[in-house]
């Protein structure tokens, strides 16, 4: 089934509790306070679209609505990369799940999500629920295509990396500790991250919705390299 066929075989998508639809309110307060102001690709319009993607994913996927979209609210709450104590961001976190009204089995999941989520050299283990799969892959659609596109730019201007450096190799089989740092530019995030996501999708949805994606980086990358050497 393609994704332009989803009106013709349409899934039941799961109606929240009102107490649900108060967390989840609750949960998008907190997380735009956090983040409305981020400059790296983060701010809340990624956890926007993240939402949005993993409602759709969730219900052709018949997973669990309000797991899934609480912890793609809060995927990026704690994300080391945004927060000088990640471990404080951790502690805040699991107070507020604590006092949300949410049930503990719940929030262990959604915990559980959050620190699976990170691509981090692609050195993670695999999600374990499908509820994890449905938000990673969310997460994962949104760093590609021409979103992911303008994401890794608007990243590697906030990081001070620059934007080509043809004597800059990407990277391969790379440490945690390497892929967060060491030389590197936008153009070789493609390779080192972007360009090997398509494969990494979870669920049957998301690596549909990854094809066109992918191919829409691969044409931008040809026209970048042929601007670059001044041939179009």
């Amino acid at each position: 089934m393609k994704p332009s066929e989803e009106s013709q075989n349409p899934k039941i998508e799961q109606e929240l509790l009102a107490e649900q639809r108060d967390i989840l309110l609750a949960a998008e307060d907190l997380v735009k306070a956090k983040l409305e102001r981020d400059s790296s690709g983060h701010d809340w319009w990624h956890i926007y679209r993240v939402v949005q993607t993993t409602r759709r994913i969730a219900a052709q996927e018949g997973a669990d609505r309000f797991v899934c979209e609480l912890a793609a609210l809060l995927h990026d709450v704690v994300d080391e990369k945004l927060n000088a104590d990640p471990a404080a961001a951790q502690r805040d976190l699991e107070a507020w799940l604590a006092a949300s009204g949410t049930p503990a089995a719940q929030v262990q999941h959604v915990l559980e999500i959050i620190s699976t989520m990170s691509f981090k050299g692609g050195a993670r283990p695999p999600m374990r629920t499908l509820e994890g799969k449905v938000v990673q892959d969310a997460d994962r659609l949104d760093a590609i295509g021409a979103v992911g596109i303008s994401r890794v730019f608007a990243y590697s201007g906030w990081k001070g990396r620059p934007i080509h450096d043809p004597s800059v190799i990407p990277r391969e089989q790379m440490t945690e500790a390497e892929y967060r740092g060491g030389n590197d530019t936008a153009i070789n995030h493609f390779y080192e991250k972007l360009l090997k996501l398509k494969e990494l999708m979870n669920t049957a949805y998301a690596k549909q919705l990854a094809e066109e994606r992918h191919r829409f980086m691969e044409q931008y990358l040809e026209q970048f390299y042929a601007e670059w050497e001044g041939e179009r």
